[in-house]
């Protein structure tokens, strides 16, 4: 079979890498691109004889390639500290290894918020392109939802890896600030694509963004996504999503000197 290598970008990971390097204890070589953890999270990846590497922060997708490159063997697994591959997972992984008829994979997440696997909002099966080749494949140079961008055949995995999304609401919203910040910074970096004036300091937004962004944000989870089956969960959830997309757009239209075209 072909070996492996598992690639985790961690930053105080304490309470979930654990179970994460449990699940992946099989793999032929574990790397650990660590960017200055204030807790236990570097003892506890040593001990599971993870290669640890202290980093600068880098941006998602530059930390997940600078870790890739230092791993031995060309077939990557990459995942979040609060994810685990299941036992059926693995052995679907060793598999489509021997098979060797594509250059990566797409897995689908089961996504949990607290203890209950989201089936709605959009949540489920979630695919992402985590196992892949690395002489085909890195991921774009984004700080926030960075994808792999792979030059080859693409396969789909069926049994999914299990993701601990977010622990309650509150660690949602501490999380929210983040990501929303990283978000509207790409856009004023790259130029916003709504807007009718692009370009680096050119992003502009209009009224739209901030009022009906954020309601048709809603209106997909809940209606479309069926979130309104996640019961109280899936409206929760929904109208989080709808306060991220405000966030996003305000703080992008805070960057950007606070013009804002009224259409």
């Amino acid at each position: 079979m072909q070996k492996i290598s598992v690639t985790i970008i961690a930053l105080n990971e304490e309470e979930n890498i654990s179970a994460c390097l449990e699940s992946v204890k099989w793999a032929d070589e574990i790397l650990v691109s660590d960017s200055g953890s204030a807790d236990k999270t570097v003892q506890i990846c040593k001990e599971y004889g993870a290669k640890v590497f202290i980093d600068e922060w880098h941006g998602f997708g530059r930390q997940k390639n600078l870790i890739a490159s230092r791993a031995k063997n060309n077939w990557i697994l990459n995942i979040d500290a609060d994810e685990r591959i299941t036992p059926d997972l693995k052995k679907e992984i060793e598999s489509v290894l021997n098979r060797g008829c594509c250059e990566g994979y797409n897995i689908p997440r089961k996504n949990f918020f607290g203890n209950k696997w989201i089936r709605h909002c959009g949540w489920y099966p979630d695919y992402n392109l985590r196992l892949y080749r690395k002489d085909k494949a890195r991921f774009n140079e984004r700080n926030v939802h960075e994808a792999v961008q792979i030059n080859g055949k693409v396969g789909c995995l069926k049994n999914p890896l299990e993701h601990y999304t977010y622990k309650n609401i509150s660690d949602y919203l501490k999380r929210m600030d983040r990501y929303s910040t990283l978000a509207a910074e790409e856009m004023f970096k790259t130029g916003f694509k709504g807007s009718r004036v692009q370009g680096f300091k050119g992003a502009r937004v209009r009224m739209v963004d901030l009022t009906l962004r954020p309601f048709f944000t809603f209106l997909k989870m809940f209606i479309l996504q069926k979130g309104f089956m996640e019961g109280y969960t899936g409206l929760v959830l929904s109208g989080l999503y709808a306060s991220y997309t405000f966030s996003k757009y305000a703080k992008l239209w805070e960057m950007s000197g606070k013009d804002i075209d009224r259409i």
